[in-house]
């Protein structure tokens, strides 16, 4: 093959290459802009740029010069004999001026350019450090502000890391020229390379000495974040043996340079290669043997008093990097005299009780309200709506579209006809149907609800689910939702998408997607829209890669639009002292981001404007952001305390409540998360959101909440809960117990749940009849200066995936009770009926008589009738024993219904009683 003919295929390959970025290029910037972002994706791309070019341009340059300084060297060559070998070679016509000029020009170009192809990522390090303002914390040991170790060590680490692999690689490849005009006879001679080499490499390596001792000095600030020792941050090892070894090698290494600089007229190669030698000798006996036999002879042995200073430090940091420090402790009195009236008027609380867990729900969802295959409700969330008035918790999803379970997967259904998910299913935690299955107050399709819960746009274009691109605005209408044998469609009207005005668009969308019908369909046009990372979690993430995103959007149905929620996180490695929880050991919720479900435009709000990472942020996107106060008021009644940040901050305090050093360091008074039973296994308990008045407030409101317990002991010592109302959205506070108060936590009432003979056996033969129970959350609610334990039992059969809500458990005090509903359960665990107040002037006063209702007297006689058909049929086979315990059975309903017929009341034991015969 000709030459020009490599030169035209590599041309064409170079323009397809360039064609392609530039198109990748031109349509993000189209979703920035059709976004409202176009700022950020400057920023971004051209922040990127400038230091990908500068990172490229210094290092080419210093490699260059220096390959220049060997050419002398090397065009002398004083190996004659090695000369002429090269001379016979097809490099030897190489060997002159101008043909090694442009030899080590490409050199320099390429080898830099492929070597910092990975430094532009670091774009943010550095426009976070000339951002970055103080925070007017200043550590202890160095009196530095927090702000240096949030933005300036990592920068000034980037350089360094930068400065030392620059001249590192420029001595290999001069060291390696150099070697190779004159190849060593024997290593450590005197003449290891030629005198100009000598003197090129002495430098070299001085600059590397003087590099090093920046990396030492570095190293120092490190410390803050050491892990060795009593507690994470810096101990006595680090501040007394580590610390002086860097200052040390620090000087070592300035004076390695200095040495190396007057090799400049020694041109003494050993020189070279004994100050490596010296320093890396040096560096393991001060920086590894020394500091570990501290640690072991000198530490250990009386650890609490040598590291007692730096236990405050850690506690104080800790706790100040996770927010601790603004937690509010209250003590919770134990009363222990809760009585049934003073429950009842707990209407806030009692009104919320969750008996939905939110695992058996979404199968439940999914059973009743998919309607069609390629529906999904990917996620339950859990919220709280004022709904006809009334403040009410409630368990929604969103019904999103499956493309992978679309009935026929053509190009034109998944691109064109199926593009959106439509409307949501909303249960009250609390209600249950009279088959055992949740109130569904918002259903169907098209979306339905007798309340004042409204949706007016139900379609969902942007979700959890929506992961592939769609067109809208074509000539092919879109499935909106089933109609029976028919089917409602739709046209998209939103703002969404990118639109697709000429074949220009098309073509770099057809290469982008690597589609070629978006070239050629007839069924786009001038009016298409594209819509492409549809995904919120994908979408949020591309617009601010650098905030941490929380793993559970949740929807919000708000003046008649559906949005969803997504927490976002400002988070560090680098706050000095702070042990990791989470893996940071910084967090702060700064940001609220609104994806709004039709449109997919996004939103991001400030919720903690006193953050210096979200002030950095802002300062370099300063189009990015909102205040709080621009909110709508409707997604602002909508805000959460959020379940990731609440769960660091719960595993952080577990630990960091004991402000003590000597409690801290012994572990005194360590907590940690309670187990419950889910499924027939002991799982970690998890946080969960209620409505409850806190104690010492007037007023219900939403809190996420989590029970402690001593580690290793199963009793509860505490609890924690995140407000989310209101003025006090954001606090948190902890309510300890009483010391030397037994009060049972999770686990423990689990055990008593199965050591209570009636309800293990009742679970083991719902067990053992073709279904499988569920146990859901168990709920600890603080009520009055006592605490009530609920559990809801779902059954589900094995061949079938619709959980039913089957009882409710009930704890308080010494007693444990399974009913049908909450507030059976209720009134039986305070010993009285449901709904009926007991006299406090008439404690011997008889109860009312109890109403069994339709429901149970229908199942009375069912049970009946099969009582008399299986002693018929124990009859005919002889088995007299079985015969005569149907027939006691049998004659004990028999009995309850007369006296129910002869309208004689009826005493607890009797309905308890009847429930056993049921069950």
């Amino acid at each position: 093959m000709k030459p020009i003919t490599w030169v035209v295929a590599a041309a064409a390959v170079l323009l397809v290459i360039l064609i392609r970025l530039a198109s990748g290029v031109y349509i993000d910037w189209l979703w920035f802009e059709q976004l409202g972002f176009a700022s950020v994706f400057v920023t971004a791309i051209s922040s990127y740029w400038v230091v990908r070019l500068a990172a490229w341009l210094i290092f080419a340059l210093f490699l260059y010069l220096n390959l220049m300084f060997t050419l002398k060297a090397l065009l002398s060559m004083p190996n004659p004999v090695l000369r002429q070998m090269l001379m016979e070679t097809r490099f030897g016509n190489l060997l002159t001026h101008k043909r090694m000029r442009i030899v080590f020009l490409l050199v320099s170009v390429l080898v830099p350019w492929l070597l910092t192809a990975g430094l532009g990522d670091n774009w943010l390090n550095i426009r976070l450090f000339l951002a970055g303002g103080s925070t007017g914390t200043v550590d202890p040991i160095f009196s530095q502000d927090v702000a240096f170790y949030l933005f300036s060590l990592p920068f000034l680490e980037l350089v360094y890391q930068y400065l030392m692999f620059v001249i590192i690689t420029a001595t290999v490849f001069c060291g390696a020229i150099y070697l190779f005009i004159q190849p060593p006879q024997q290593l450590g001679i005197r003449n290891l390379f030629v005198q100009r080499g000598q003197v090129h490499l002495s430098v070299l390596v001085a600059a590397a000495f003087i590099t090093r001792a920046l990396g030492y000095r570095l190293q120092m600030y490190g410390l803050l974040l050491s892990e060795r020792g009593a507690t994470f941050g810096p101990g006595y090892t680090d501040i007394h043996a580590q610390l002086p070894a860097y200052w040390v090698l620090l000087a070592l290494s300035v004076l390695a340079a200095a040495a190396l600089l007057m090799n400049i007229r020694l041109k003494n190669s050993r020189l070279i290669t004994g100050s490596i030698v010296a320093l890396l000798v040096v560096s393991i006996v001060l920086g590894g043997v020394v500091p570990g036999a501290v640690q072991s002879f000198i530490v250990e042995p009386n650890e609490f008093n040598r590291e007692a200073p730096y236990l405050e430090h850690n506690i104080a940091f800790t706790q100040m990097a996770f927010g601790l420090d603004q937690i509010e402790r209250r003590e919770f009195p134990l009363t222990g005299t809760l009585g049934y009236e003073e429950l009842l008027a707990n209407e806030g609380t009692l009104h919320n009780v969750r008996l939905w867990d939110y695992r058996p729900l979404g199968r439940t969802f999914n059973q009743l309200q998919s309607l069609r295959r390629y529906y999904v409700f990917n996620d339950v969330d859990t919220d709280r709506y004022m709904i006809d008035g009334e403040y009410r918790q409630v368990m929604l999803s969103a019904r999103e579209l499956s493309v992978p379970d679309l009935p026929s997967r053509t190009w034109v259904n998944e691109r064109l006809m199926y593009t959106h998910g439509y409307g949501l299913v909303v249960s009250p935690v609390n209600e249950v149907t009279s088959q055992g299955q949740p109130n569904l107050v918002v259903r169907d399709l098209p979306v339905r609800t007798e309340t004042d819960l409204q949706v007016d746009v139900p379609q969902i274009y942007y979700g959890e689910l929506t992961d592939n691109y769609i067109f809208t605005g074509t000539n092919t209408d879109e499935f909106d939702y089933p109609m029976g044998e028919t089917n409602a469609f739709y046209r998209y009207e939103g703002d969404g998408g990118i639109e697709i005005d000429g074949m220009l668009r098309r073509l770099l969308f057809a290469i982008r997607f690597g589609d070629y019908r978006i070239l050629i369909s007839g069924e786009l046009t001038s009016e298409s829209r594209i819509h492409y990372e549809r995904n919120i979690a994908n979408r949020v993430r591309t617009l601010a890669p650098f905030l941490q995103f929380d793993e559970d959007p949740y929807l919000v149905a708000a003046e008649g639009r559906l949005s969803w929620i997504i927490d976002a996180y400002t988070t560090s490695n680098n706050f000095p002292y702070a042990e990791p929880f989470g893996g940071v050991n910084y967090i702060r919720n700064s940001v609220k981001t609104v994806v709004d479900a039709y449109h997919g435009s996004v939103d991001f709000y400030v919720f903690e404007p006193e953050d210096p990472m979200i002030k950095a942020y802002a300062e370099i996107f300063p189009g990015l952001f909102k205040s709080r106060d621009e909110m709508p008021q409707s997604l602002q009644a909508h805000i959460r305390y959020p379940e990731t940040l609440f769960k660091i901050q719960s595993q952080a305090f577990a630990t960091y409540h004991m402000e003590n050093p000597q409690v801290f360091y012994n572990r005194e008074d360590q907590w940690q998360w309670p187990q419950e039973i889910y499924e027939g296994s002991s799982i970690t308990m998890e946080p969960y959101y209620t409505i409850i008045n806190l104690p010492q407030e007037e007023e219900p409101e939403f809190v996420l909440m989590l029970p402690y317990t001593p580690v290793i002991r199963d009793n509860m010592v505490a609890w924690m809960a995140g407000r989310s109302d209101g003025e006090h959205y954001g606090e948190l506070i902890v309510y300890q117990f009483p010391r030397g108060e037994l009060l049972y936590g999770p686990s423990q009432i689990e055990a008593r749940i199965d050591q209570d003979s009636r309800i293990s056996e009742q679970l083991t033969l719902w067990d053992q009849r073709g279904s499988s129970v569920i146990r859901g959350n168990l709920l600890v609610l603080p009520i009055n200066g006592s605490i009530l334990y609920v559990e809801p039992i779902y059954l589900r059969a094995e061949t079938g995936e619709l959980p039913e809500l089957a009882r409710v458990i009930v704890a308080y005090g010494e007693r444990v009770v399974m009913e049908r509903t909450l507030e059976e359960a209720l009134a039986a665990v305070f010993g009285v009926q449901p709904g009926v107040e007991p006299d406090p002037d008439d404690p011997t006063q008889p109860l009312p008589p109890i109403d069994l209702g339709d429901a149970v007297l229908n199942e009375l006689i069912e049970r009946a009738a099969q009582l008399f058909a299986e002693a018929e049929q124990a009859q005919r086979q002889g088995d007299w024993a079985e015969y005569g315990r149907l027939q006691q059975e049998l004659g004990t309903i028999l009995a309850r219904l007369q006296e129910v017929a002869e309208g004689e009341p009826l005493e607890t034991e009797d309905l308890e009683e009847i429930e056993e015969l049921l069950d």
